[in-house]
This record gives structure tokens, sequence and C-alpha cells, in this order.
């Protein structure tokens, strides 16, 4: 299946965009559909920083192990989700655009379903992810913003 995309401008640098993004700790403020997250340490993310990140889905809170799997600040990142009948894969993308510095922010969504998790990506997770995505970025604009 293709992946879930959208992209929203921030002004703000890259720099500042690309470090609350990667927090799992600031997950709630912008992700819609995070209840919780509980980091597995206090420290700097980096590649195999883990958190257990609990999320609605359809009617259902589904907590899971989350992973950052890539790290190239202030640029790209990569979380892969796991455990449960669902693995997610998030990528992000930060690219400064105009004068003065502005972030566009692309985050791209794929999904792949075991067992009972192949009725629910296309019945559930998909349909869910391709209305929440763009309220998440515009969220994460909002907050990122309002602390200039």
């Amino acid at each position: 299946m293709t992946a879930i995309a959208h992209s929203v401008d921030i002004a703000r640098a890259p720099e500042d965009v690309f470090a609350y993004a990667i927090d799992f700790s600031r997950y709630p403020d912008w992700q819609g559909n995070v209840v919780s997250v509980r980091p597995e340490r206090d420290a700097p993310p980096a590649v195999g920083s883990r958190a257990v990140v609990t999320r609605r889905v359809g009617p259902r809170e589904v907590t899971g192990p989350e992973e950052i799997t890539e790290l190239s600040p202030p640029t790209t990142w990569t979380v892969r989700g796991t455990g449960g009948p669902v693995t997610a894969t998030a990528r992000g993308t930060i690219a400064p655009v105009g004068d003065p510095v502005r972030s566009r922010v692309t985050i791209s969504l794929e999904f792949e379903g075991h067992g009972i998790g192949r009725l629910l990506v296309p019945l559930v997770v998909r349909r869910q992810a391709r209305r929440q995505l763009p309220r998440s970025l515009q969220k994460l604009k909002e907050v990122v913003e309002g602390g200039a």
C-alpha cells in the first residue's frame, strides 16, 4: 500500500521543529490520537530510543513500543511502532523554506497488518490516519509557533 503523507509549513527554524517533533514526551501535545507516552529512559532522543505509547485507534486504546530507527538532525527521522496486529512506520522530513527561514514538515505513514491487523489496516487504521495526520501537523504548527 502507498504511504499516507501530509506537509505543513511552520514559521520556525528546522532545528526548533525537529527537536519538538522527535521528543516522545511531546507527542500528546500535537498527535491527536496519543493518549499517553512513557519513555524508557530520560535521555536526549537517539537512534534506539524507545517509549511505550498508548494511541486511540477507532474506539479502542492500543499500547505498544515505539522506537526511533533513524535520526539525522535537523532533517529526517523515522519511528517504528511494533507489537500487536499492526506495525506502523512514521517518516518525517524537515526542509528550510523562504526567508526568513521557515520549515516545511512532511510526515508519511505506512502500516503493515499481521493476523487480524490485515483487516484493521484498510478498514480502520489507514482511514483514521488519513483524517488525523493533517490535524496533527496543524497542531504541531500551532504549538511550535506558539512557543516562538
